[in-house]
């Protein structure tokens, strides 16, 4: 098959963190499995630009990709090439997948490729929501919706990452179908040795995701001044420099701060970060999926989520973790209770990176998303 994915940022502009990292681990399981990808990029890296050179296809990782210069920033990202791209070639391909919403890439080229018939797949992750709708530019978004989105994803149609998200996404647009399959998560290259961890005193914590309003850090903050147990926090990523200085600030106000490490952005030894930790903690206030998640669980580290987030009803269903309400009487009570269930700890430390590596497979995941295209072509 051959098939265009069109994504407003590409590796390696990491600092969009999980959803542009399984848009590249889609296009190199795709091309493994022999279909022909082409990938359109901007040269969008958060407020740079990548050092790439423009307009010219070039193979990164065994997927061929054509980053387009962009004349706006983030989080409009809106580049003509990349457009005009998009409407000479789209009805070349078997499926154009768009990746995310809310950008001029992704609403103007799902505009294109509609327009020149072309059949189309958009994978919203995480944008279609109802907290969506209500956090930032809620009367843009609402006069977009109307007048553009809900016609446009009528004659789309719609990948979603969890059942959560399908049921939001179905709840505000009635596209052609809707079908779920989970992101591609990359995992380390064997299921990891077990690993006794050290005793839970103080628990060792660890917030693992880009830092921004939805990931819940404030509730995760708040929680942590009602303990009194011995705790200490690792918060690895980044985010906006006036955000995550306010969030220092709550910190310092709630007598936390010498209980917890800044980390920032950490890449390549992310799995011998998590795997040094007792428990992950995501209270997002709205997840899609949750990338982190499963690379947490990857390595035995169990998990405690929001039940806004998208894996929550795998979590609970596999038993691999605790789920919390978004506040933090609910964050703070759950973190108590689990330093009592050191056994829980251990099973799951011990449980985790089997069912992780049978759920998650390569092979079974690039099957699901080739399927998806068929049906649709």
């Amino acid at each position: 098959m051959k098939i265009l994915q069109v994504s407003a940022a590409y590796k390696p502009a990491y600092v969009y963190g999980g959803p542009t990292m399984s848009v590249a681990a889609l296009c190199e399981q795709l091309a493994k499995a022999g279909c022909h990808v082409d990938v359109y990029a901007t040269t969008a890296n958060g407020a740079n630009e990548l050092k790439v050179t423009p307009n010219e296809p070039q193979q990164v990782d065994g997927v061929t990709v054509t980053y387009f210069k962009r004349i706006t920033k983030d989080h409009s990202h809106f580049s003509p090439a990349l457009l005009s791209a998009v409407w000479r070639n789209a009805k070349t391909y078997d499926a154009v997948h768009i990746h995310a919403w809310w950008n001029l890439v992704s609403v103007l080229s799902c505009l294109f490729a509609v327009a020149r018939g072309a059949r189309v797949v958009v994978s919203p992750r995480g944008t279609l929501s109802p907290y969506s709708f209500q956090n930032k530019n809620t009367i843009i978004k609402s006069i977009i919706h109307h007048l553009l989105t809900k016609p446009l994803l009528k004659r789309s149609h719609v990948h979603a990452t969890s059942l959560r998200e399908n049921k939001a996404i179905n709840r505000i647009i009635n596209p052609k179908s809707t079908t779920t399959i989970s992101n591609f998560v990359t995992l380390p290259g064997d299921i990891p040795p077990y690993k006794q961890r050290s005793p839970v005193s103080p628990i060792k914590l660890i917030f693992f995701s880009r830092i921004e309003e939805k990931k819940g850090l404030d509730i995760l903050l708040n929680a942590l001044a009602l303990v009194s147990i011995p705790f200490h926090l690792t918060i690895a990523g980044n985010g906006n420099g006036d955000y995550v200085t306010s969030l220092k600030s709550l910190a310092a106000g709630n007598g936390i701060a010498e209980q917890i490490t800044w980390a920032g952005f950490i890449g390549q030894d992310k799995f011998a970060v998590l795997q040094q930790h007792h428990l992950f903690i995501l209270p997002s206030y709205d997840e899609n999926f949750g990338n982190a998640v499963i690379e947490s669980l990857a390595v035995g580290t169990p998990v405690l989520i929001s039940e806004e987030v998208g894996l929550a009803d795998y979590v609970k269903q596999n038993k691999l973790g605790w789920l919390c309400e978004t506040n933090a009487a609910s964050v703070a009570k759950a973190i108590v209770q689990i330093v009592t269930q050191t056994h829980e700890l251990q099973r799951i430390n011990q449980q985790a990176p089997g069912i992780i590596y049978h759920d998650f497979s390569d092979v079974s995941l690039v099957e699901k998303y080739i399927s998806l295209y068929h049906n649709i072509a």
